[in-house]
This record gives structure tokens, C-alpha cells and sequence, in this order.
């Protein structure tokens, strides 16, 4: 009978197979809430006004340079034949990469129910948008007569100018255009919950009234939650084949042509695998700085920065298969002029180009096989720079060592770009971190809502869950 009324324990697992916590040192749920709001409602840091000085100078270098452009003319590019792509469109693509890890760590992640996504995803996808707004600049501004942009538009006019849907550049509007509006929404959507915890927290009357305006009257009901649990999963949906699709339909401004080096199927997955890469790799760049100067390494743990290096290994893997695949099929095909595209990557004019894309691409992401390596932050950050660097570079191996040899040699020329490409290039960066300072001085970094839903506090079979912890709301 003694044995029969012993209750029955279960030893903890060993050390080694434990999970780590998504949120350190068994925070309470007002800390989270004070955390998070902490950064809007303090007193501003110096280095936030250090930044933002500097990047709300390098913003108005960039437009100063675009208007320099609309009076002058692409004459003060590069360009010139036969590389008649260059820097515009090497960032155009640059950009759109950048932008889809946002999509994917909150869509995709989502729907496959990784909760660790919960601490990175509010600022993954703010960086989505930004960095949309900085690729959308590109083509505009490429087509030289920037005040006729709204020709790509189906617009009924006078003139009856309709765009030509045969062209991939006409599918690159709708598709980027969609997916900003698709992101926009949805960054939006998980942001009510949050909005309303600042307006209840708010102690000016326009900080009260603008919280609560986009609050949109959020009460935390148990309606409420129901609807807007509905609405994130269905623009979760929709934004899951965006992912995929938009990428794939910039490749296709490429694959389309017959221009040796372009002329390849394998393009649109390449080009996806390489958005996401590069995107995590701006992700890492990004929050390993912002959880030490916020202080939130108790939110953004070593686990979510293992788990995104992962992901980056992975798909730099990928990326890696598909250099290889397409140096293979160029060799396979027989193409004296695909082959001859490919050796000029690696020993033309641009070999500097093409290796220090492999080193950086297929190379440096291998070092991320090392746990010690993963939860080492500052070399994470210095290898996240590193991912960048080298993505920025395939782009620029892909447009312009297919172009600056042509099938006359006569044509034969060496691009190099002037310094207005340059300093605009710089000047969206500048455009980039000007709005994202600003969400982080006056929107909620981290997402208050879901972190506190995967805190073992929110968990009643968890030892530490319900009624037990308390801390507030």
C-alpha cells in the first residue's frame, strides 16, 4: 500500500538534452512589458542620436544624388555598352533579398509553429519593409524618365499606354508592389496587441491618442483574440507563396534572356535560397548589436541566434549546390559561349569579383557547423557582415561578368561604377536604418504579445505556469 500511494516522480533530463529557454532567467510577464515599452518610453540614448543623425544624412545625400540624376541623366552612371545593367539593378536585387527573411521567419515559421521566431520576428519584418521601400527605388530611377513611372501601372489614360505583361520587368511591379502591401499588413496586424499595451502605458495625451488610434480599439477580449488569431493566419497565408514567388520572378528578369550566364532554369530556387540567406544574414547584422545597446539578451537568447545560424548554413549550403550546379550544366551543355561565361567569372577581368563571392557565400558559412562558433555573438555579427558582403557580390557577378563580354570582341568593355552609384548606394542604407531607428524609438521591437505566450508563465503543465508566477500584465 505504501509503495502504491508514493507519487511518481520523473528525473529532469540530463543537462545536455535540456532545451533553452526562449526567454532567460525566468522572466515574469511585466518585465517583458516593461522591457519592450522601456525602449520608447525612456529618455533617448546618445548612440540613437548618433545614428540617427547619420543616417538621416546619408537619406538626403541618396535623393540629393536622384535629383542630380532626373536633371542629368543615367549618363552619371557606369553604364555604357554592352553592361547596360549595373549598379542599379546589382542593389534593385540586393534589396529584395535583404527583405525576405522578415516574410519568413513570421509567415513561414508560423505556420510551421517554431515558437523561437517569437523574439525576432517584429524586428525581421520591420526590416522587410524598409528594405523593399530602399529596392523599390531602383527601377524607378532606372528607367531614366523617373516622372513616367506610372506607365507601369494598368492605368486607363488618353494615350492608351499599356504596359507590355510579356516583359518579366512589368511582373517585377506587381510582384514587389504585392509584396510590400502583403508585408505591410501583416507587420501591422501583430502589432495591434502591442499598440494597445503602449496606449495603456502612455502618460501624454498624444502618445495616448496615437497608440490608441492604431490600436484600432483592441481590449484584449476573448473576441478580439479569436479575429485577429483568424486575420494573422490568413495573411500568414498569403504571405508564404510571396516568399517564394517574388524572388523567383526577379530571377526571371534574367533567365528569361539568351544571354549566356542568364539563360538557366535553376535561377528561381537559386535566387530564393539566396534571399533567405542573405536575409538572415542582415537579420544577425541587426539584432546582435540591438539586444546588447537595449538590453535585451534576456528576449533575443543565445538559442534564437544558434537557430538562425542554422538556417544560414543551410541555405548558404544551398546556394553553394548552386554554383556548382551551374559551372556543371554550363560544362554539361556543351555552349562554348556558356562555357566561356563561366571561366570569365572565375579568371576574366572579374575574378576578384566571383572568389570573394565563394568565400563569403559557400566558405565563411561553414564555420557555422561549430556550436562554439554559433554562441560566440561577435563572431556571428562579423560573419553576418561577411553573408552580406558576399550575396551583394553575387549579384554583381550575375549582371555584370555576363554583360562586359559580349559575343563580338570588339563590343568588349570593362565596367566601373562612378561615384554617384556609389554614394546613392550608401544613401539607401541611409533611407534604411533612418526608418528603422524610428520603429525602434517608437514601436515595439519585440512582440510583446507572442513572447509572452511562450514563456513557460503562459504554460499551465509547465512547473512555473499559471497562477503560480504572477508579474502583471
Amino acid at each position: 500500500m505504501a509503495e502504491a500511494s508514493m507519487k511518481l516522480e520523473l528525473a529532469p533530463p540530463p543537462p545536455e538534452l535540456q532545451r533553452i529557454p526562449l526567454v532567460s532567467n525566468q522572466r515574469g510577464l511585466g518585465w517583458l512589458s516593461d522591457a519592450v515599452a522601456g525602449i520608447s518610453e525612456g529618455k533617448v540614448p546618445s548612440w540613437w542620436w548618433t545614428a540617427f543623425i547619420i543616417s538621416f544624412g546619408m537619406m538626403s545625400m541618396c535623393f540629393s544624388l536622384i535629383l542630380y540624376l532626373m536633371s542629368t541623366g543615367v549618363g552619371v552612371w557606369g553604364l555604357g555598352h554592352p553592361v547596360m545593367w549595373g549598379w542599379a539593378i546589382v542593389n534593385f536585387v540586393w534589396w529584395i533579398g535583404i527583405g525576405h527573411a522578415g516574410t519568413l521567419i513570421s509567415a513561414i515559421l508560423f505556420l510551421l509553429r517554431q515558437r523561437w521566431r517569437t523574439g525576432v520576428n517584429r524586428a525581421a519584418e520591420a526590416m522587410t519593409i524598409f528594405a523593399v521601400m530602399c529596392a523599390g527605388i531602383y527601377p524607378l530611377i532606372h528607367i531614366g524618365r523617373i516622372w513616367l513611372g506610372w506607365w507601369l501601372f494598368p492605368i486607363p489614360n488618353s494615350n492608351n499606354i499599356w504596359p507590355q505583361f510579356r516583359s518579366p520587368l512589368m511582373w517585377d511591379v506587381f510582384a514587389v508592389s504585392t509584396y510590400f502591401t502583403v508585408s505591410l499588413l501583416f507587420w501591422y496586424m501583430g502589432l495591434i496587441p502591442d499598440l494597445a499595451v503602449f496606449r495603456d502605458r502612455s502618460t501624454t495625451k498624444i502618445r495616448k491618442f496615437l497608440y490608441g488610434l492604431f490600436a484600432l480599439g483592441w481590449t484584449g477580449s476573448n473576441r478580439h483574440w479569436s479575429n485577429y488569431e483568424k486575420a494573422y493566419l490568413i495573411l500568414a497565408g498569403l504571405s508564404t507563396p510571396l516568399v517564394l514567388s517574388v524572388h523567383s520572378i526577379v530571377s526571371l528578369d534574367f533567365s528569361v534572356s539568351q544571354l549566356p550566364g542568364w539563360h538557366t532554369t535553376i535561377f528561381p530556387p537559386y535566387f530564393v535560397a539566396g534571399a533567405i540567406f542573405s536575409g538572415f544574414g542582415m537579420v544577425l547584422t541587426l539584432l546582435i548589436p540591438i539586444r546588447k545597446l537595449c538590453h535585451l539578451e534576456d528576449v533575443i537568447t543565445p538559442r534564437h541566434v544558434d537557430l538562425m545560424c542554422k538556417v544560414t548554413l543551410a541555405t548558404g549550403s544551398i546556394v553553394g549546390y548552386a554554383y556548382g550546379m551551374e559551372v556543371f550544366i554550363a560544362w554539361y551543355s556543351g555552349n562554348p559561349y556558356e562555357r566561356f561565361a563561366f571561366w570569365n567569372r572565375a579568371f576574366g577581368p572579374y575574378w576578384w569579383s566571383y572568389w570573394i563571392m565563394i568565400s563569403c557565400n559557400v566558405v565563411i558559412p561553414q564555420l557555422f557547423w561549430f556550436k562554439k562558433i554559433r554562441h560566440h555573438m561577435l563572431i556571428v555579427w562579423i560573419l553576418s557582415i561577411f553573408v552580406n558582403i558576399g550575396m551583394w557580390f553575387e549579384r554583381f557577378v550575375i549582371v555584370v561578368t555576363s554583360l562586359n563580354r559580349e559575343f563580338i570582341p570588339a563590343n568588349w568593355s570593362y565596367y566601373i561604377p562612378t561615384k554617384i552609384d556609389i554614394l546613392t548606394y550608401l544613401g539607401t542604407f541611409g533611407l534604411f536604418f533612418t526608418f528603422f531607428l524610428l520603429f525602434m524609438r517608437f514601436l515595439p521591437i519585440i512582440a510583446i504579445a507572442e513572447v509572452k505566450g511562450v514563456t513557460p508563465q503562459a504554460d499551465p503543465h509547465h512547473p512555473l505556469g499559471g497562477a503560480k508566477t504572477g508579474g502583471g500584465h
